[in-house]
């Protein structure tokens, strides 16, 4: 993680707090939910929590487990642990959500193996992440990668996330760019450019400020032999037929 990780909680939790964070919050808790209500199953895993919104409200799953990834969400989140080590058996959990998880990792290659790891065959994994070829990155590079979220955080494109999954064995079903805005906090500034949202996502998605992956793990399956049924023909031996013979006798 770039940033202090004694601070980057309260850091996170205060930039939600602010306009900007609050209607990106809002923005992606509405994308999740159309994704949610279609992915169905027994056990539901949130890996890192953004804001104080509940990520998962849309789902259909009723077991529902938030894993906090810092000491600071102990007290409130189901489960502590390392986003790189979860403490899950393999093939035990349906759907996996990484809600900007991957931008603070040290280790995004290991978070991704681990979330491989603990789905089951066909599971779902439903990764959110911040776009570097937006207004968004353009942004961070002019706060020099500040030591605030989501500035602080490494940016991914989807095209780089999309090539680890498919190395992973990972099907990549559904995509969407959202928040073509610039990244400010006047509101009323942020309200006269909402329609940057309907002209960017027809005319350049991929200048989106934000994006949210849909993927399935691929299930390995051998293919059998097929048997040959193929009539076989007689094979000419040249074996001699038997003949009436005259044997002398003495």
């Amino acid at each position: 993680m770039q940033c202090d990780p004694q601070l980057f909680r309260q850091r996170q939790q205060a930039w939600y707090g602010l306009n900007l964070g609050r209607t990106l919050l809002e923005t992606e808790v509405t994308r999740l939910n159309g994704i949610l209500s279609n992915l169905f199953g027994y056990h539901l895993l949130q890996v890192g929590q953004i804001g104080d919104a509940d990520l998962l409200a849309g789902s259909r799953i009723t077991h529902r487990m938030v894993l906090g990834v810092d000491v600071e969400t102990r007290g409130r989140m189901c489960l502590y642990a390392r986003a790189d080590a979860l403490p899950l058996a393999s093939d035990s959990v349906d759907v996996i959500v990484l809600p900007h998880t991957l931008e603070f990792e040290a280790d995004p290659h290991q978070v991704l193996r681990e979330a491989e790891r603990v789905l089951i065959p066909e599971g779902h994994v439903v990764i959110m992440g911040f776009n570097p070829w937006s207004l968004w990155g353009l942004w961070r590079l002019f706060l020099r990668r500040g030591s605030y979220p989501p500035w602080c955080g490494n940016f991914r494109g989807l095209t780089r996330i999309k090539d680890w999954l498919a190395l992973l064995g990972f099907d990549n079903i559904e995509e969407q760019g959202y928040f073509f805005r610039p990244p400010l906090q006047n509101v009323r500034v942020m309200q006269k450019l909402s329609f940057m949202e309907n002209v960017g996502a027809r005319w350049w998605p991929g200048l989106a400020g934000c994006y949210v992956l849909l993927a399935r793990k691929r299930v390995a399956t051998l293919t059998p032999i097929k048997p040959s049924w193929r009539r076989s023909r007689l094979v000419n031996t040249g074996v001699v037929e038997p003949t009436a013979s005259h044997m002398k006798h003495d």
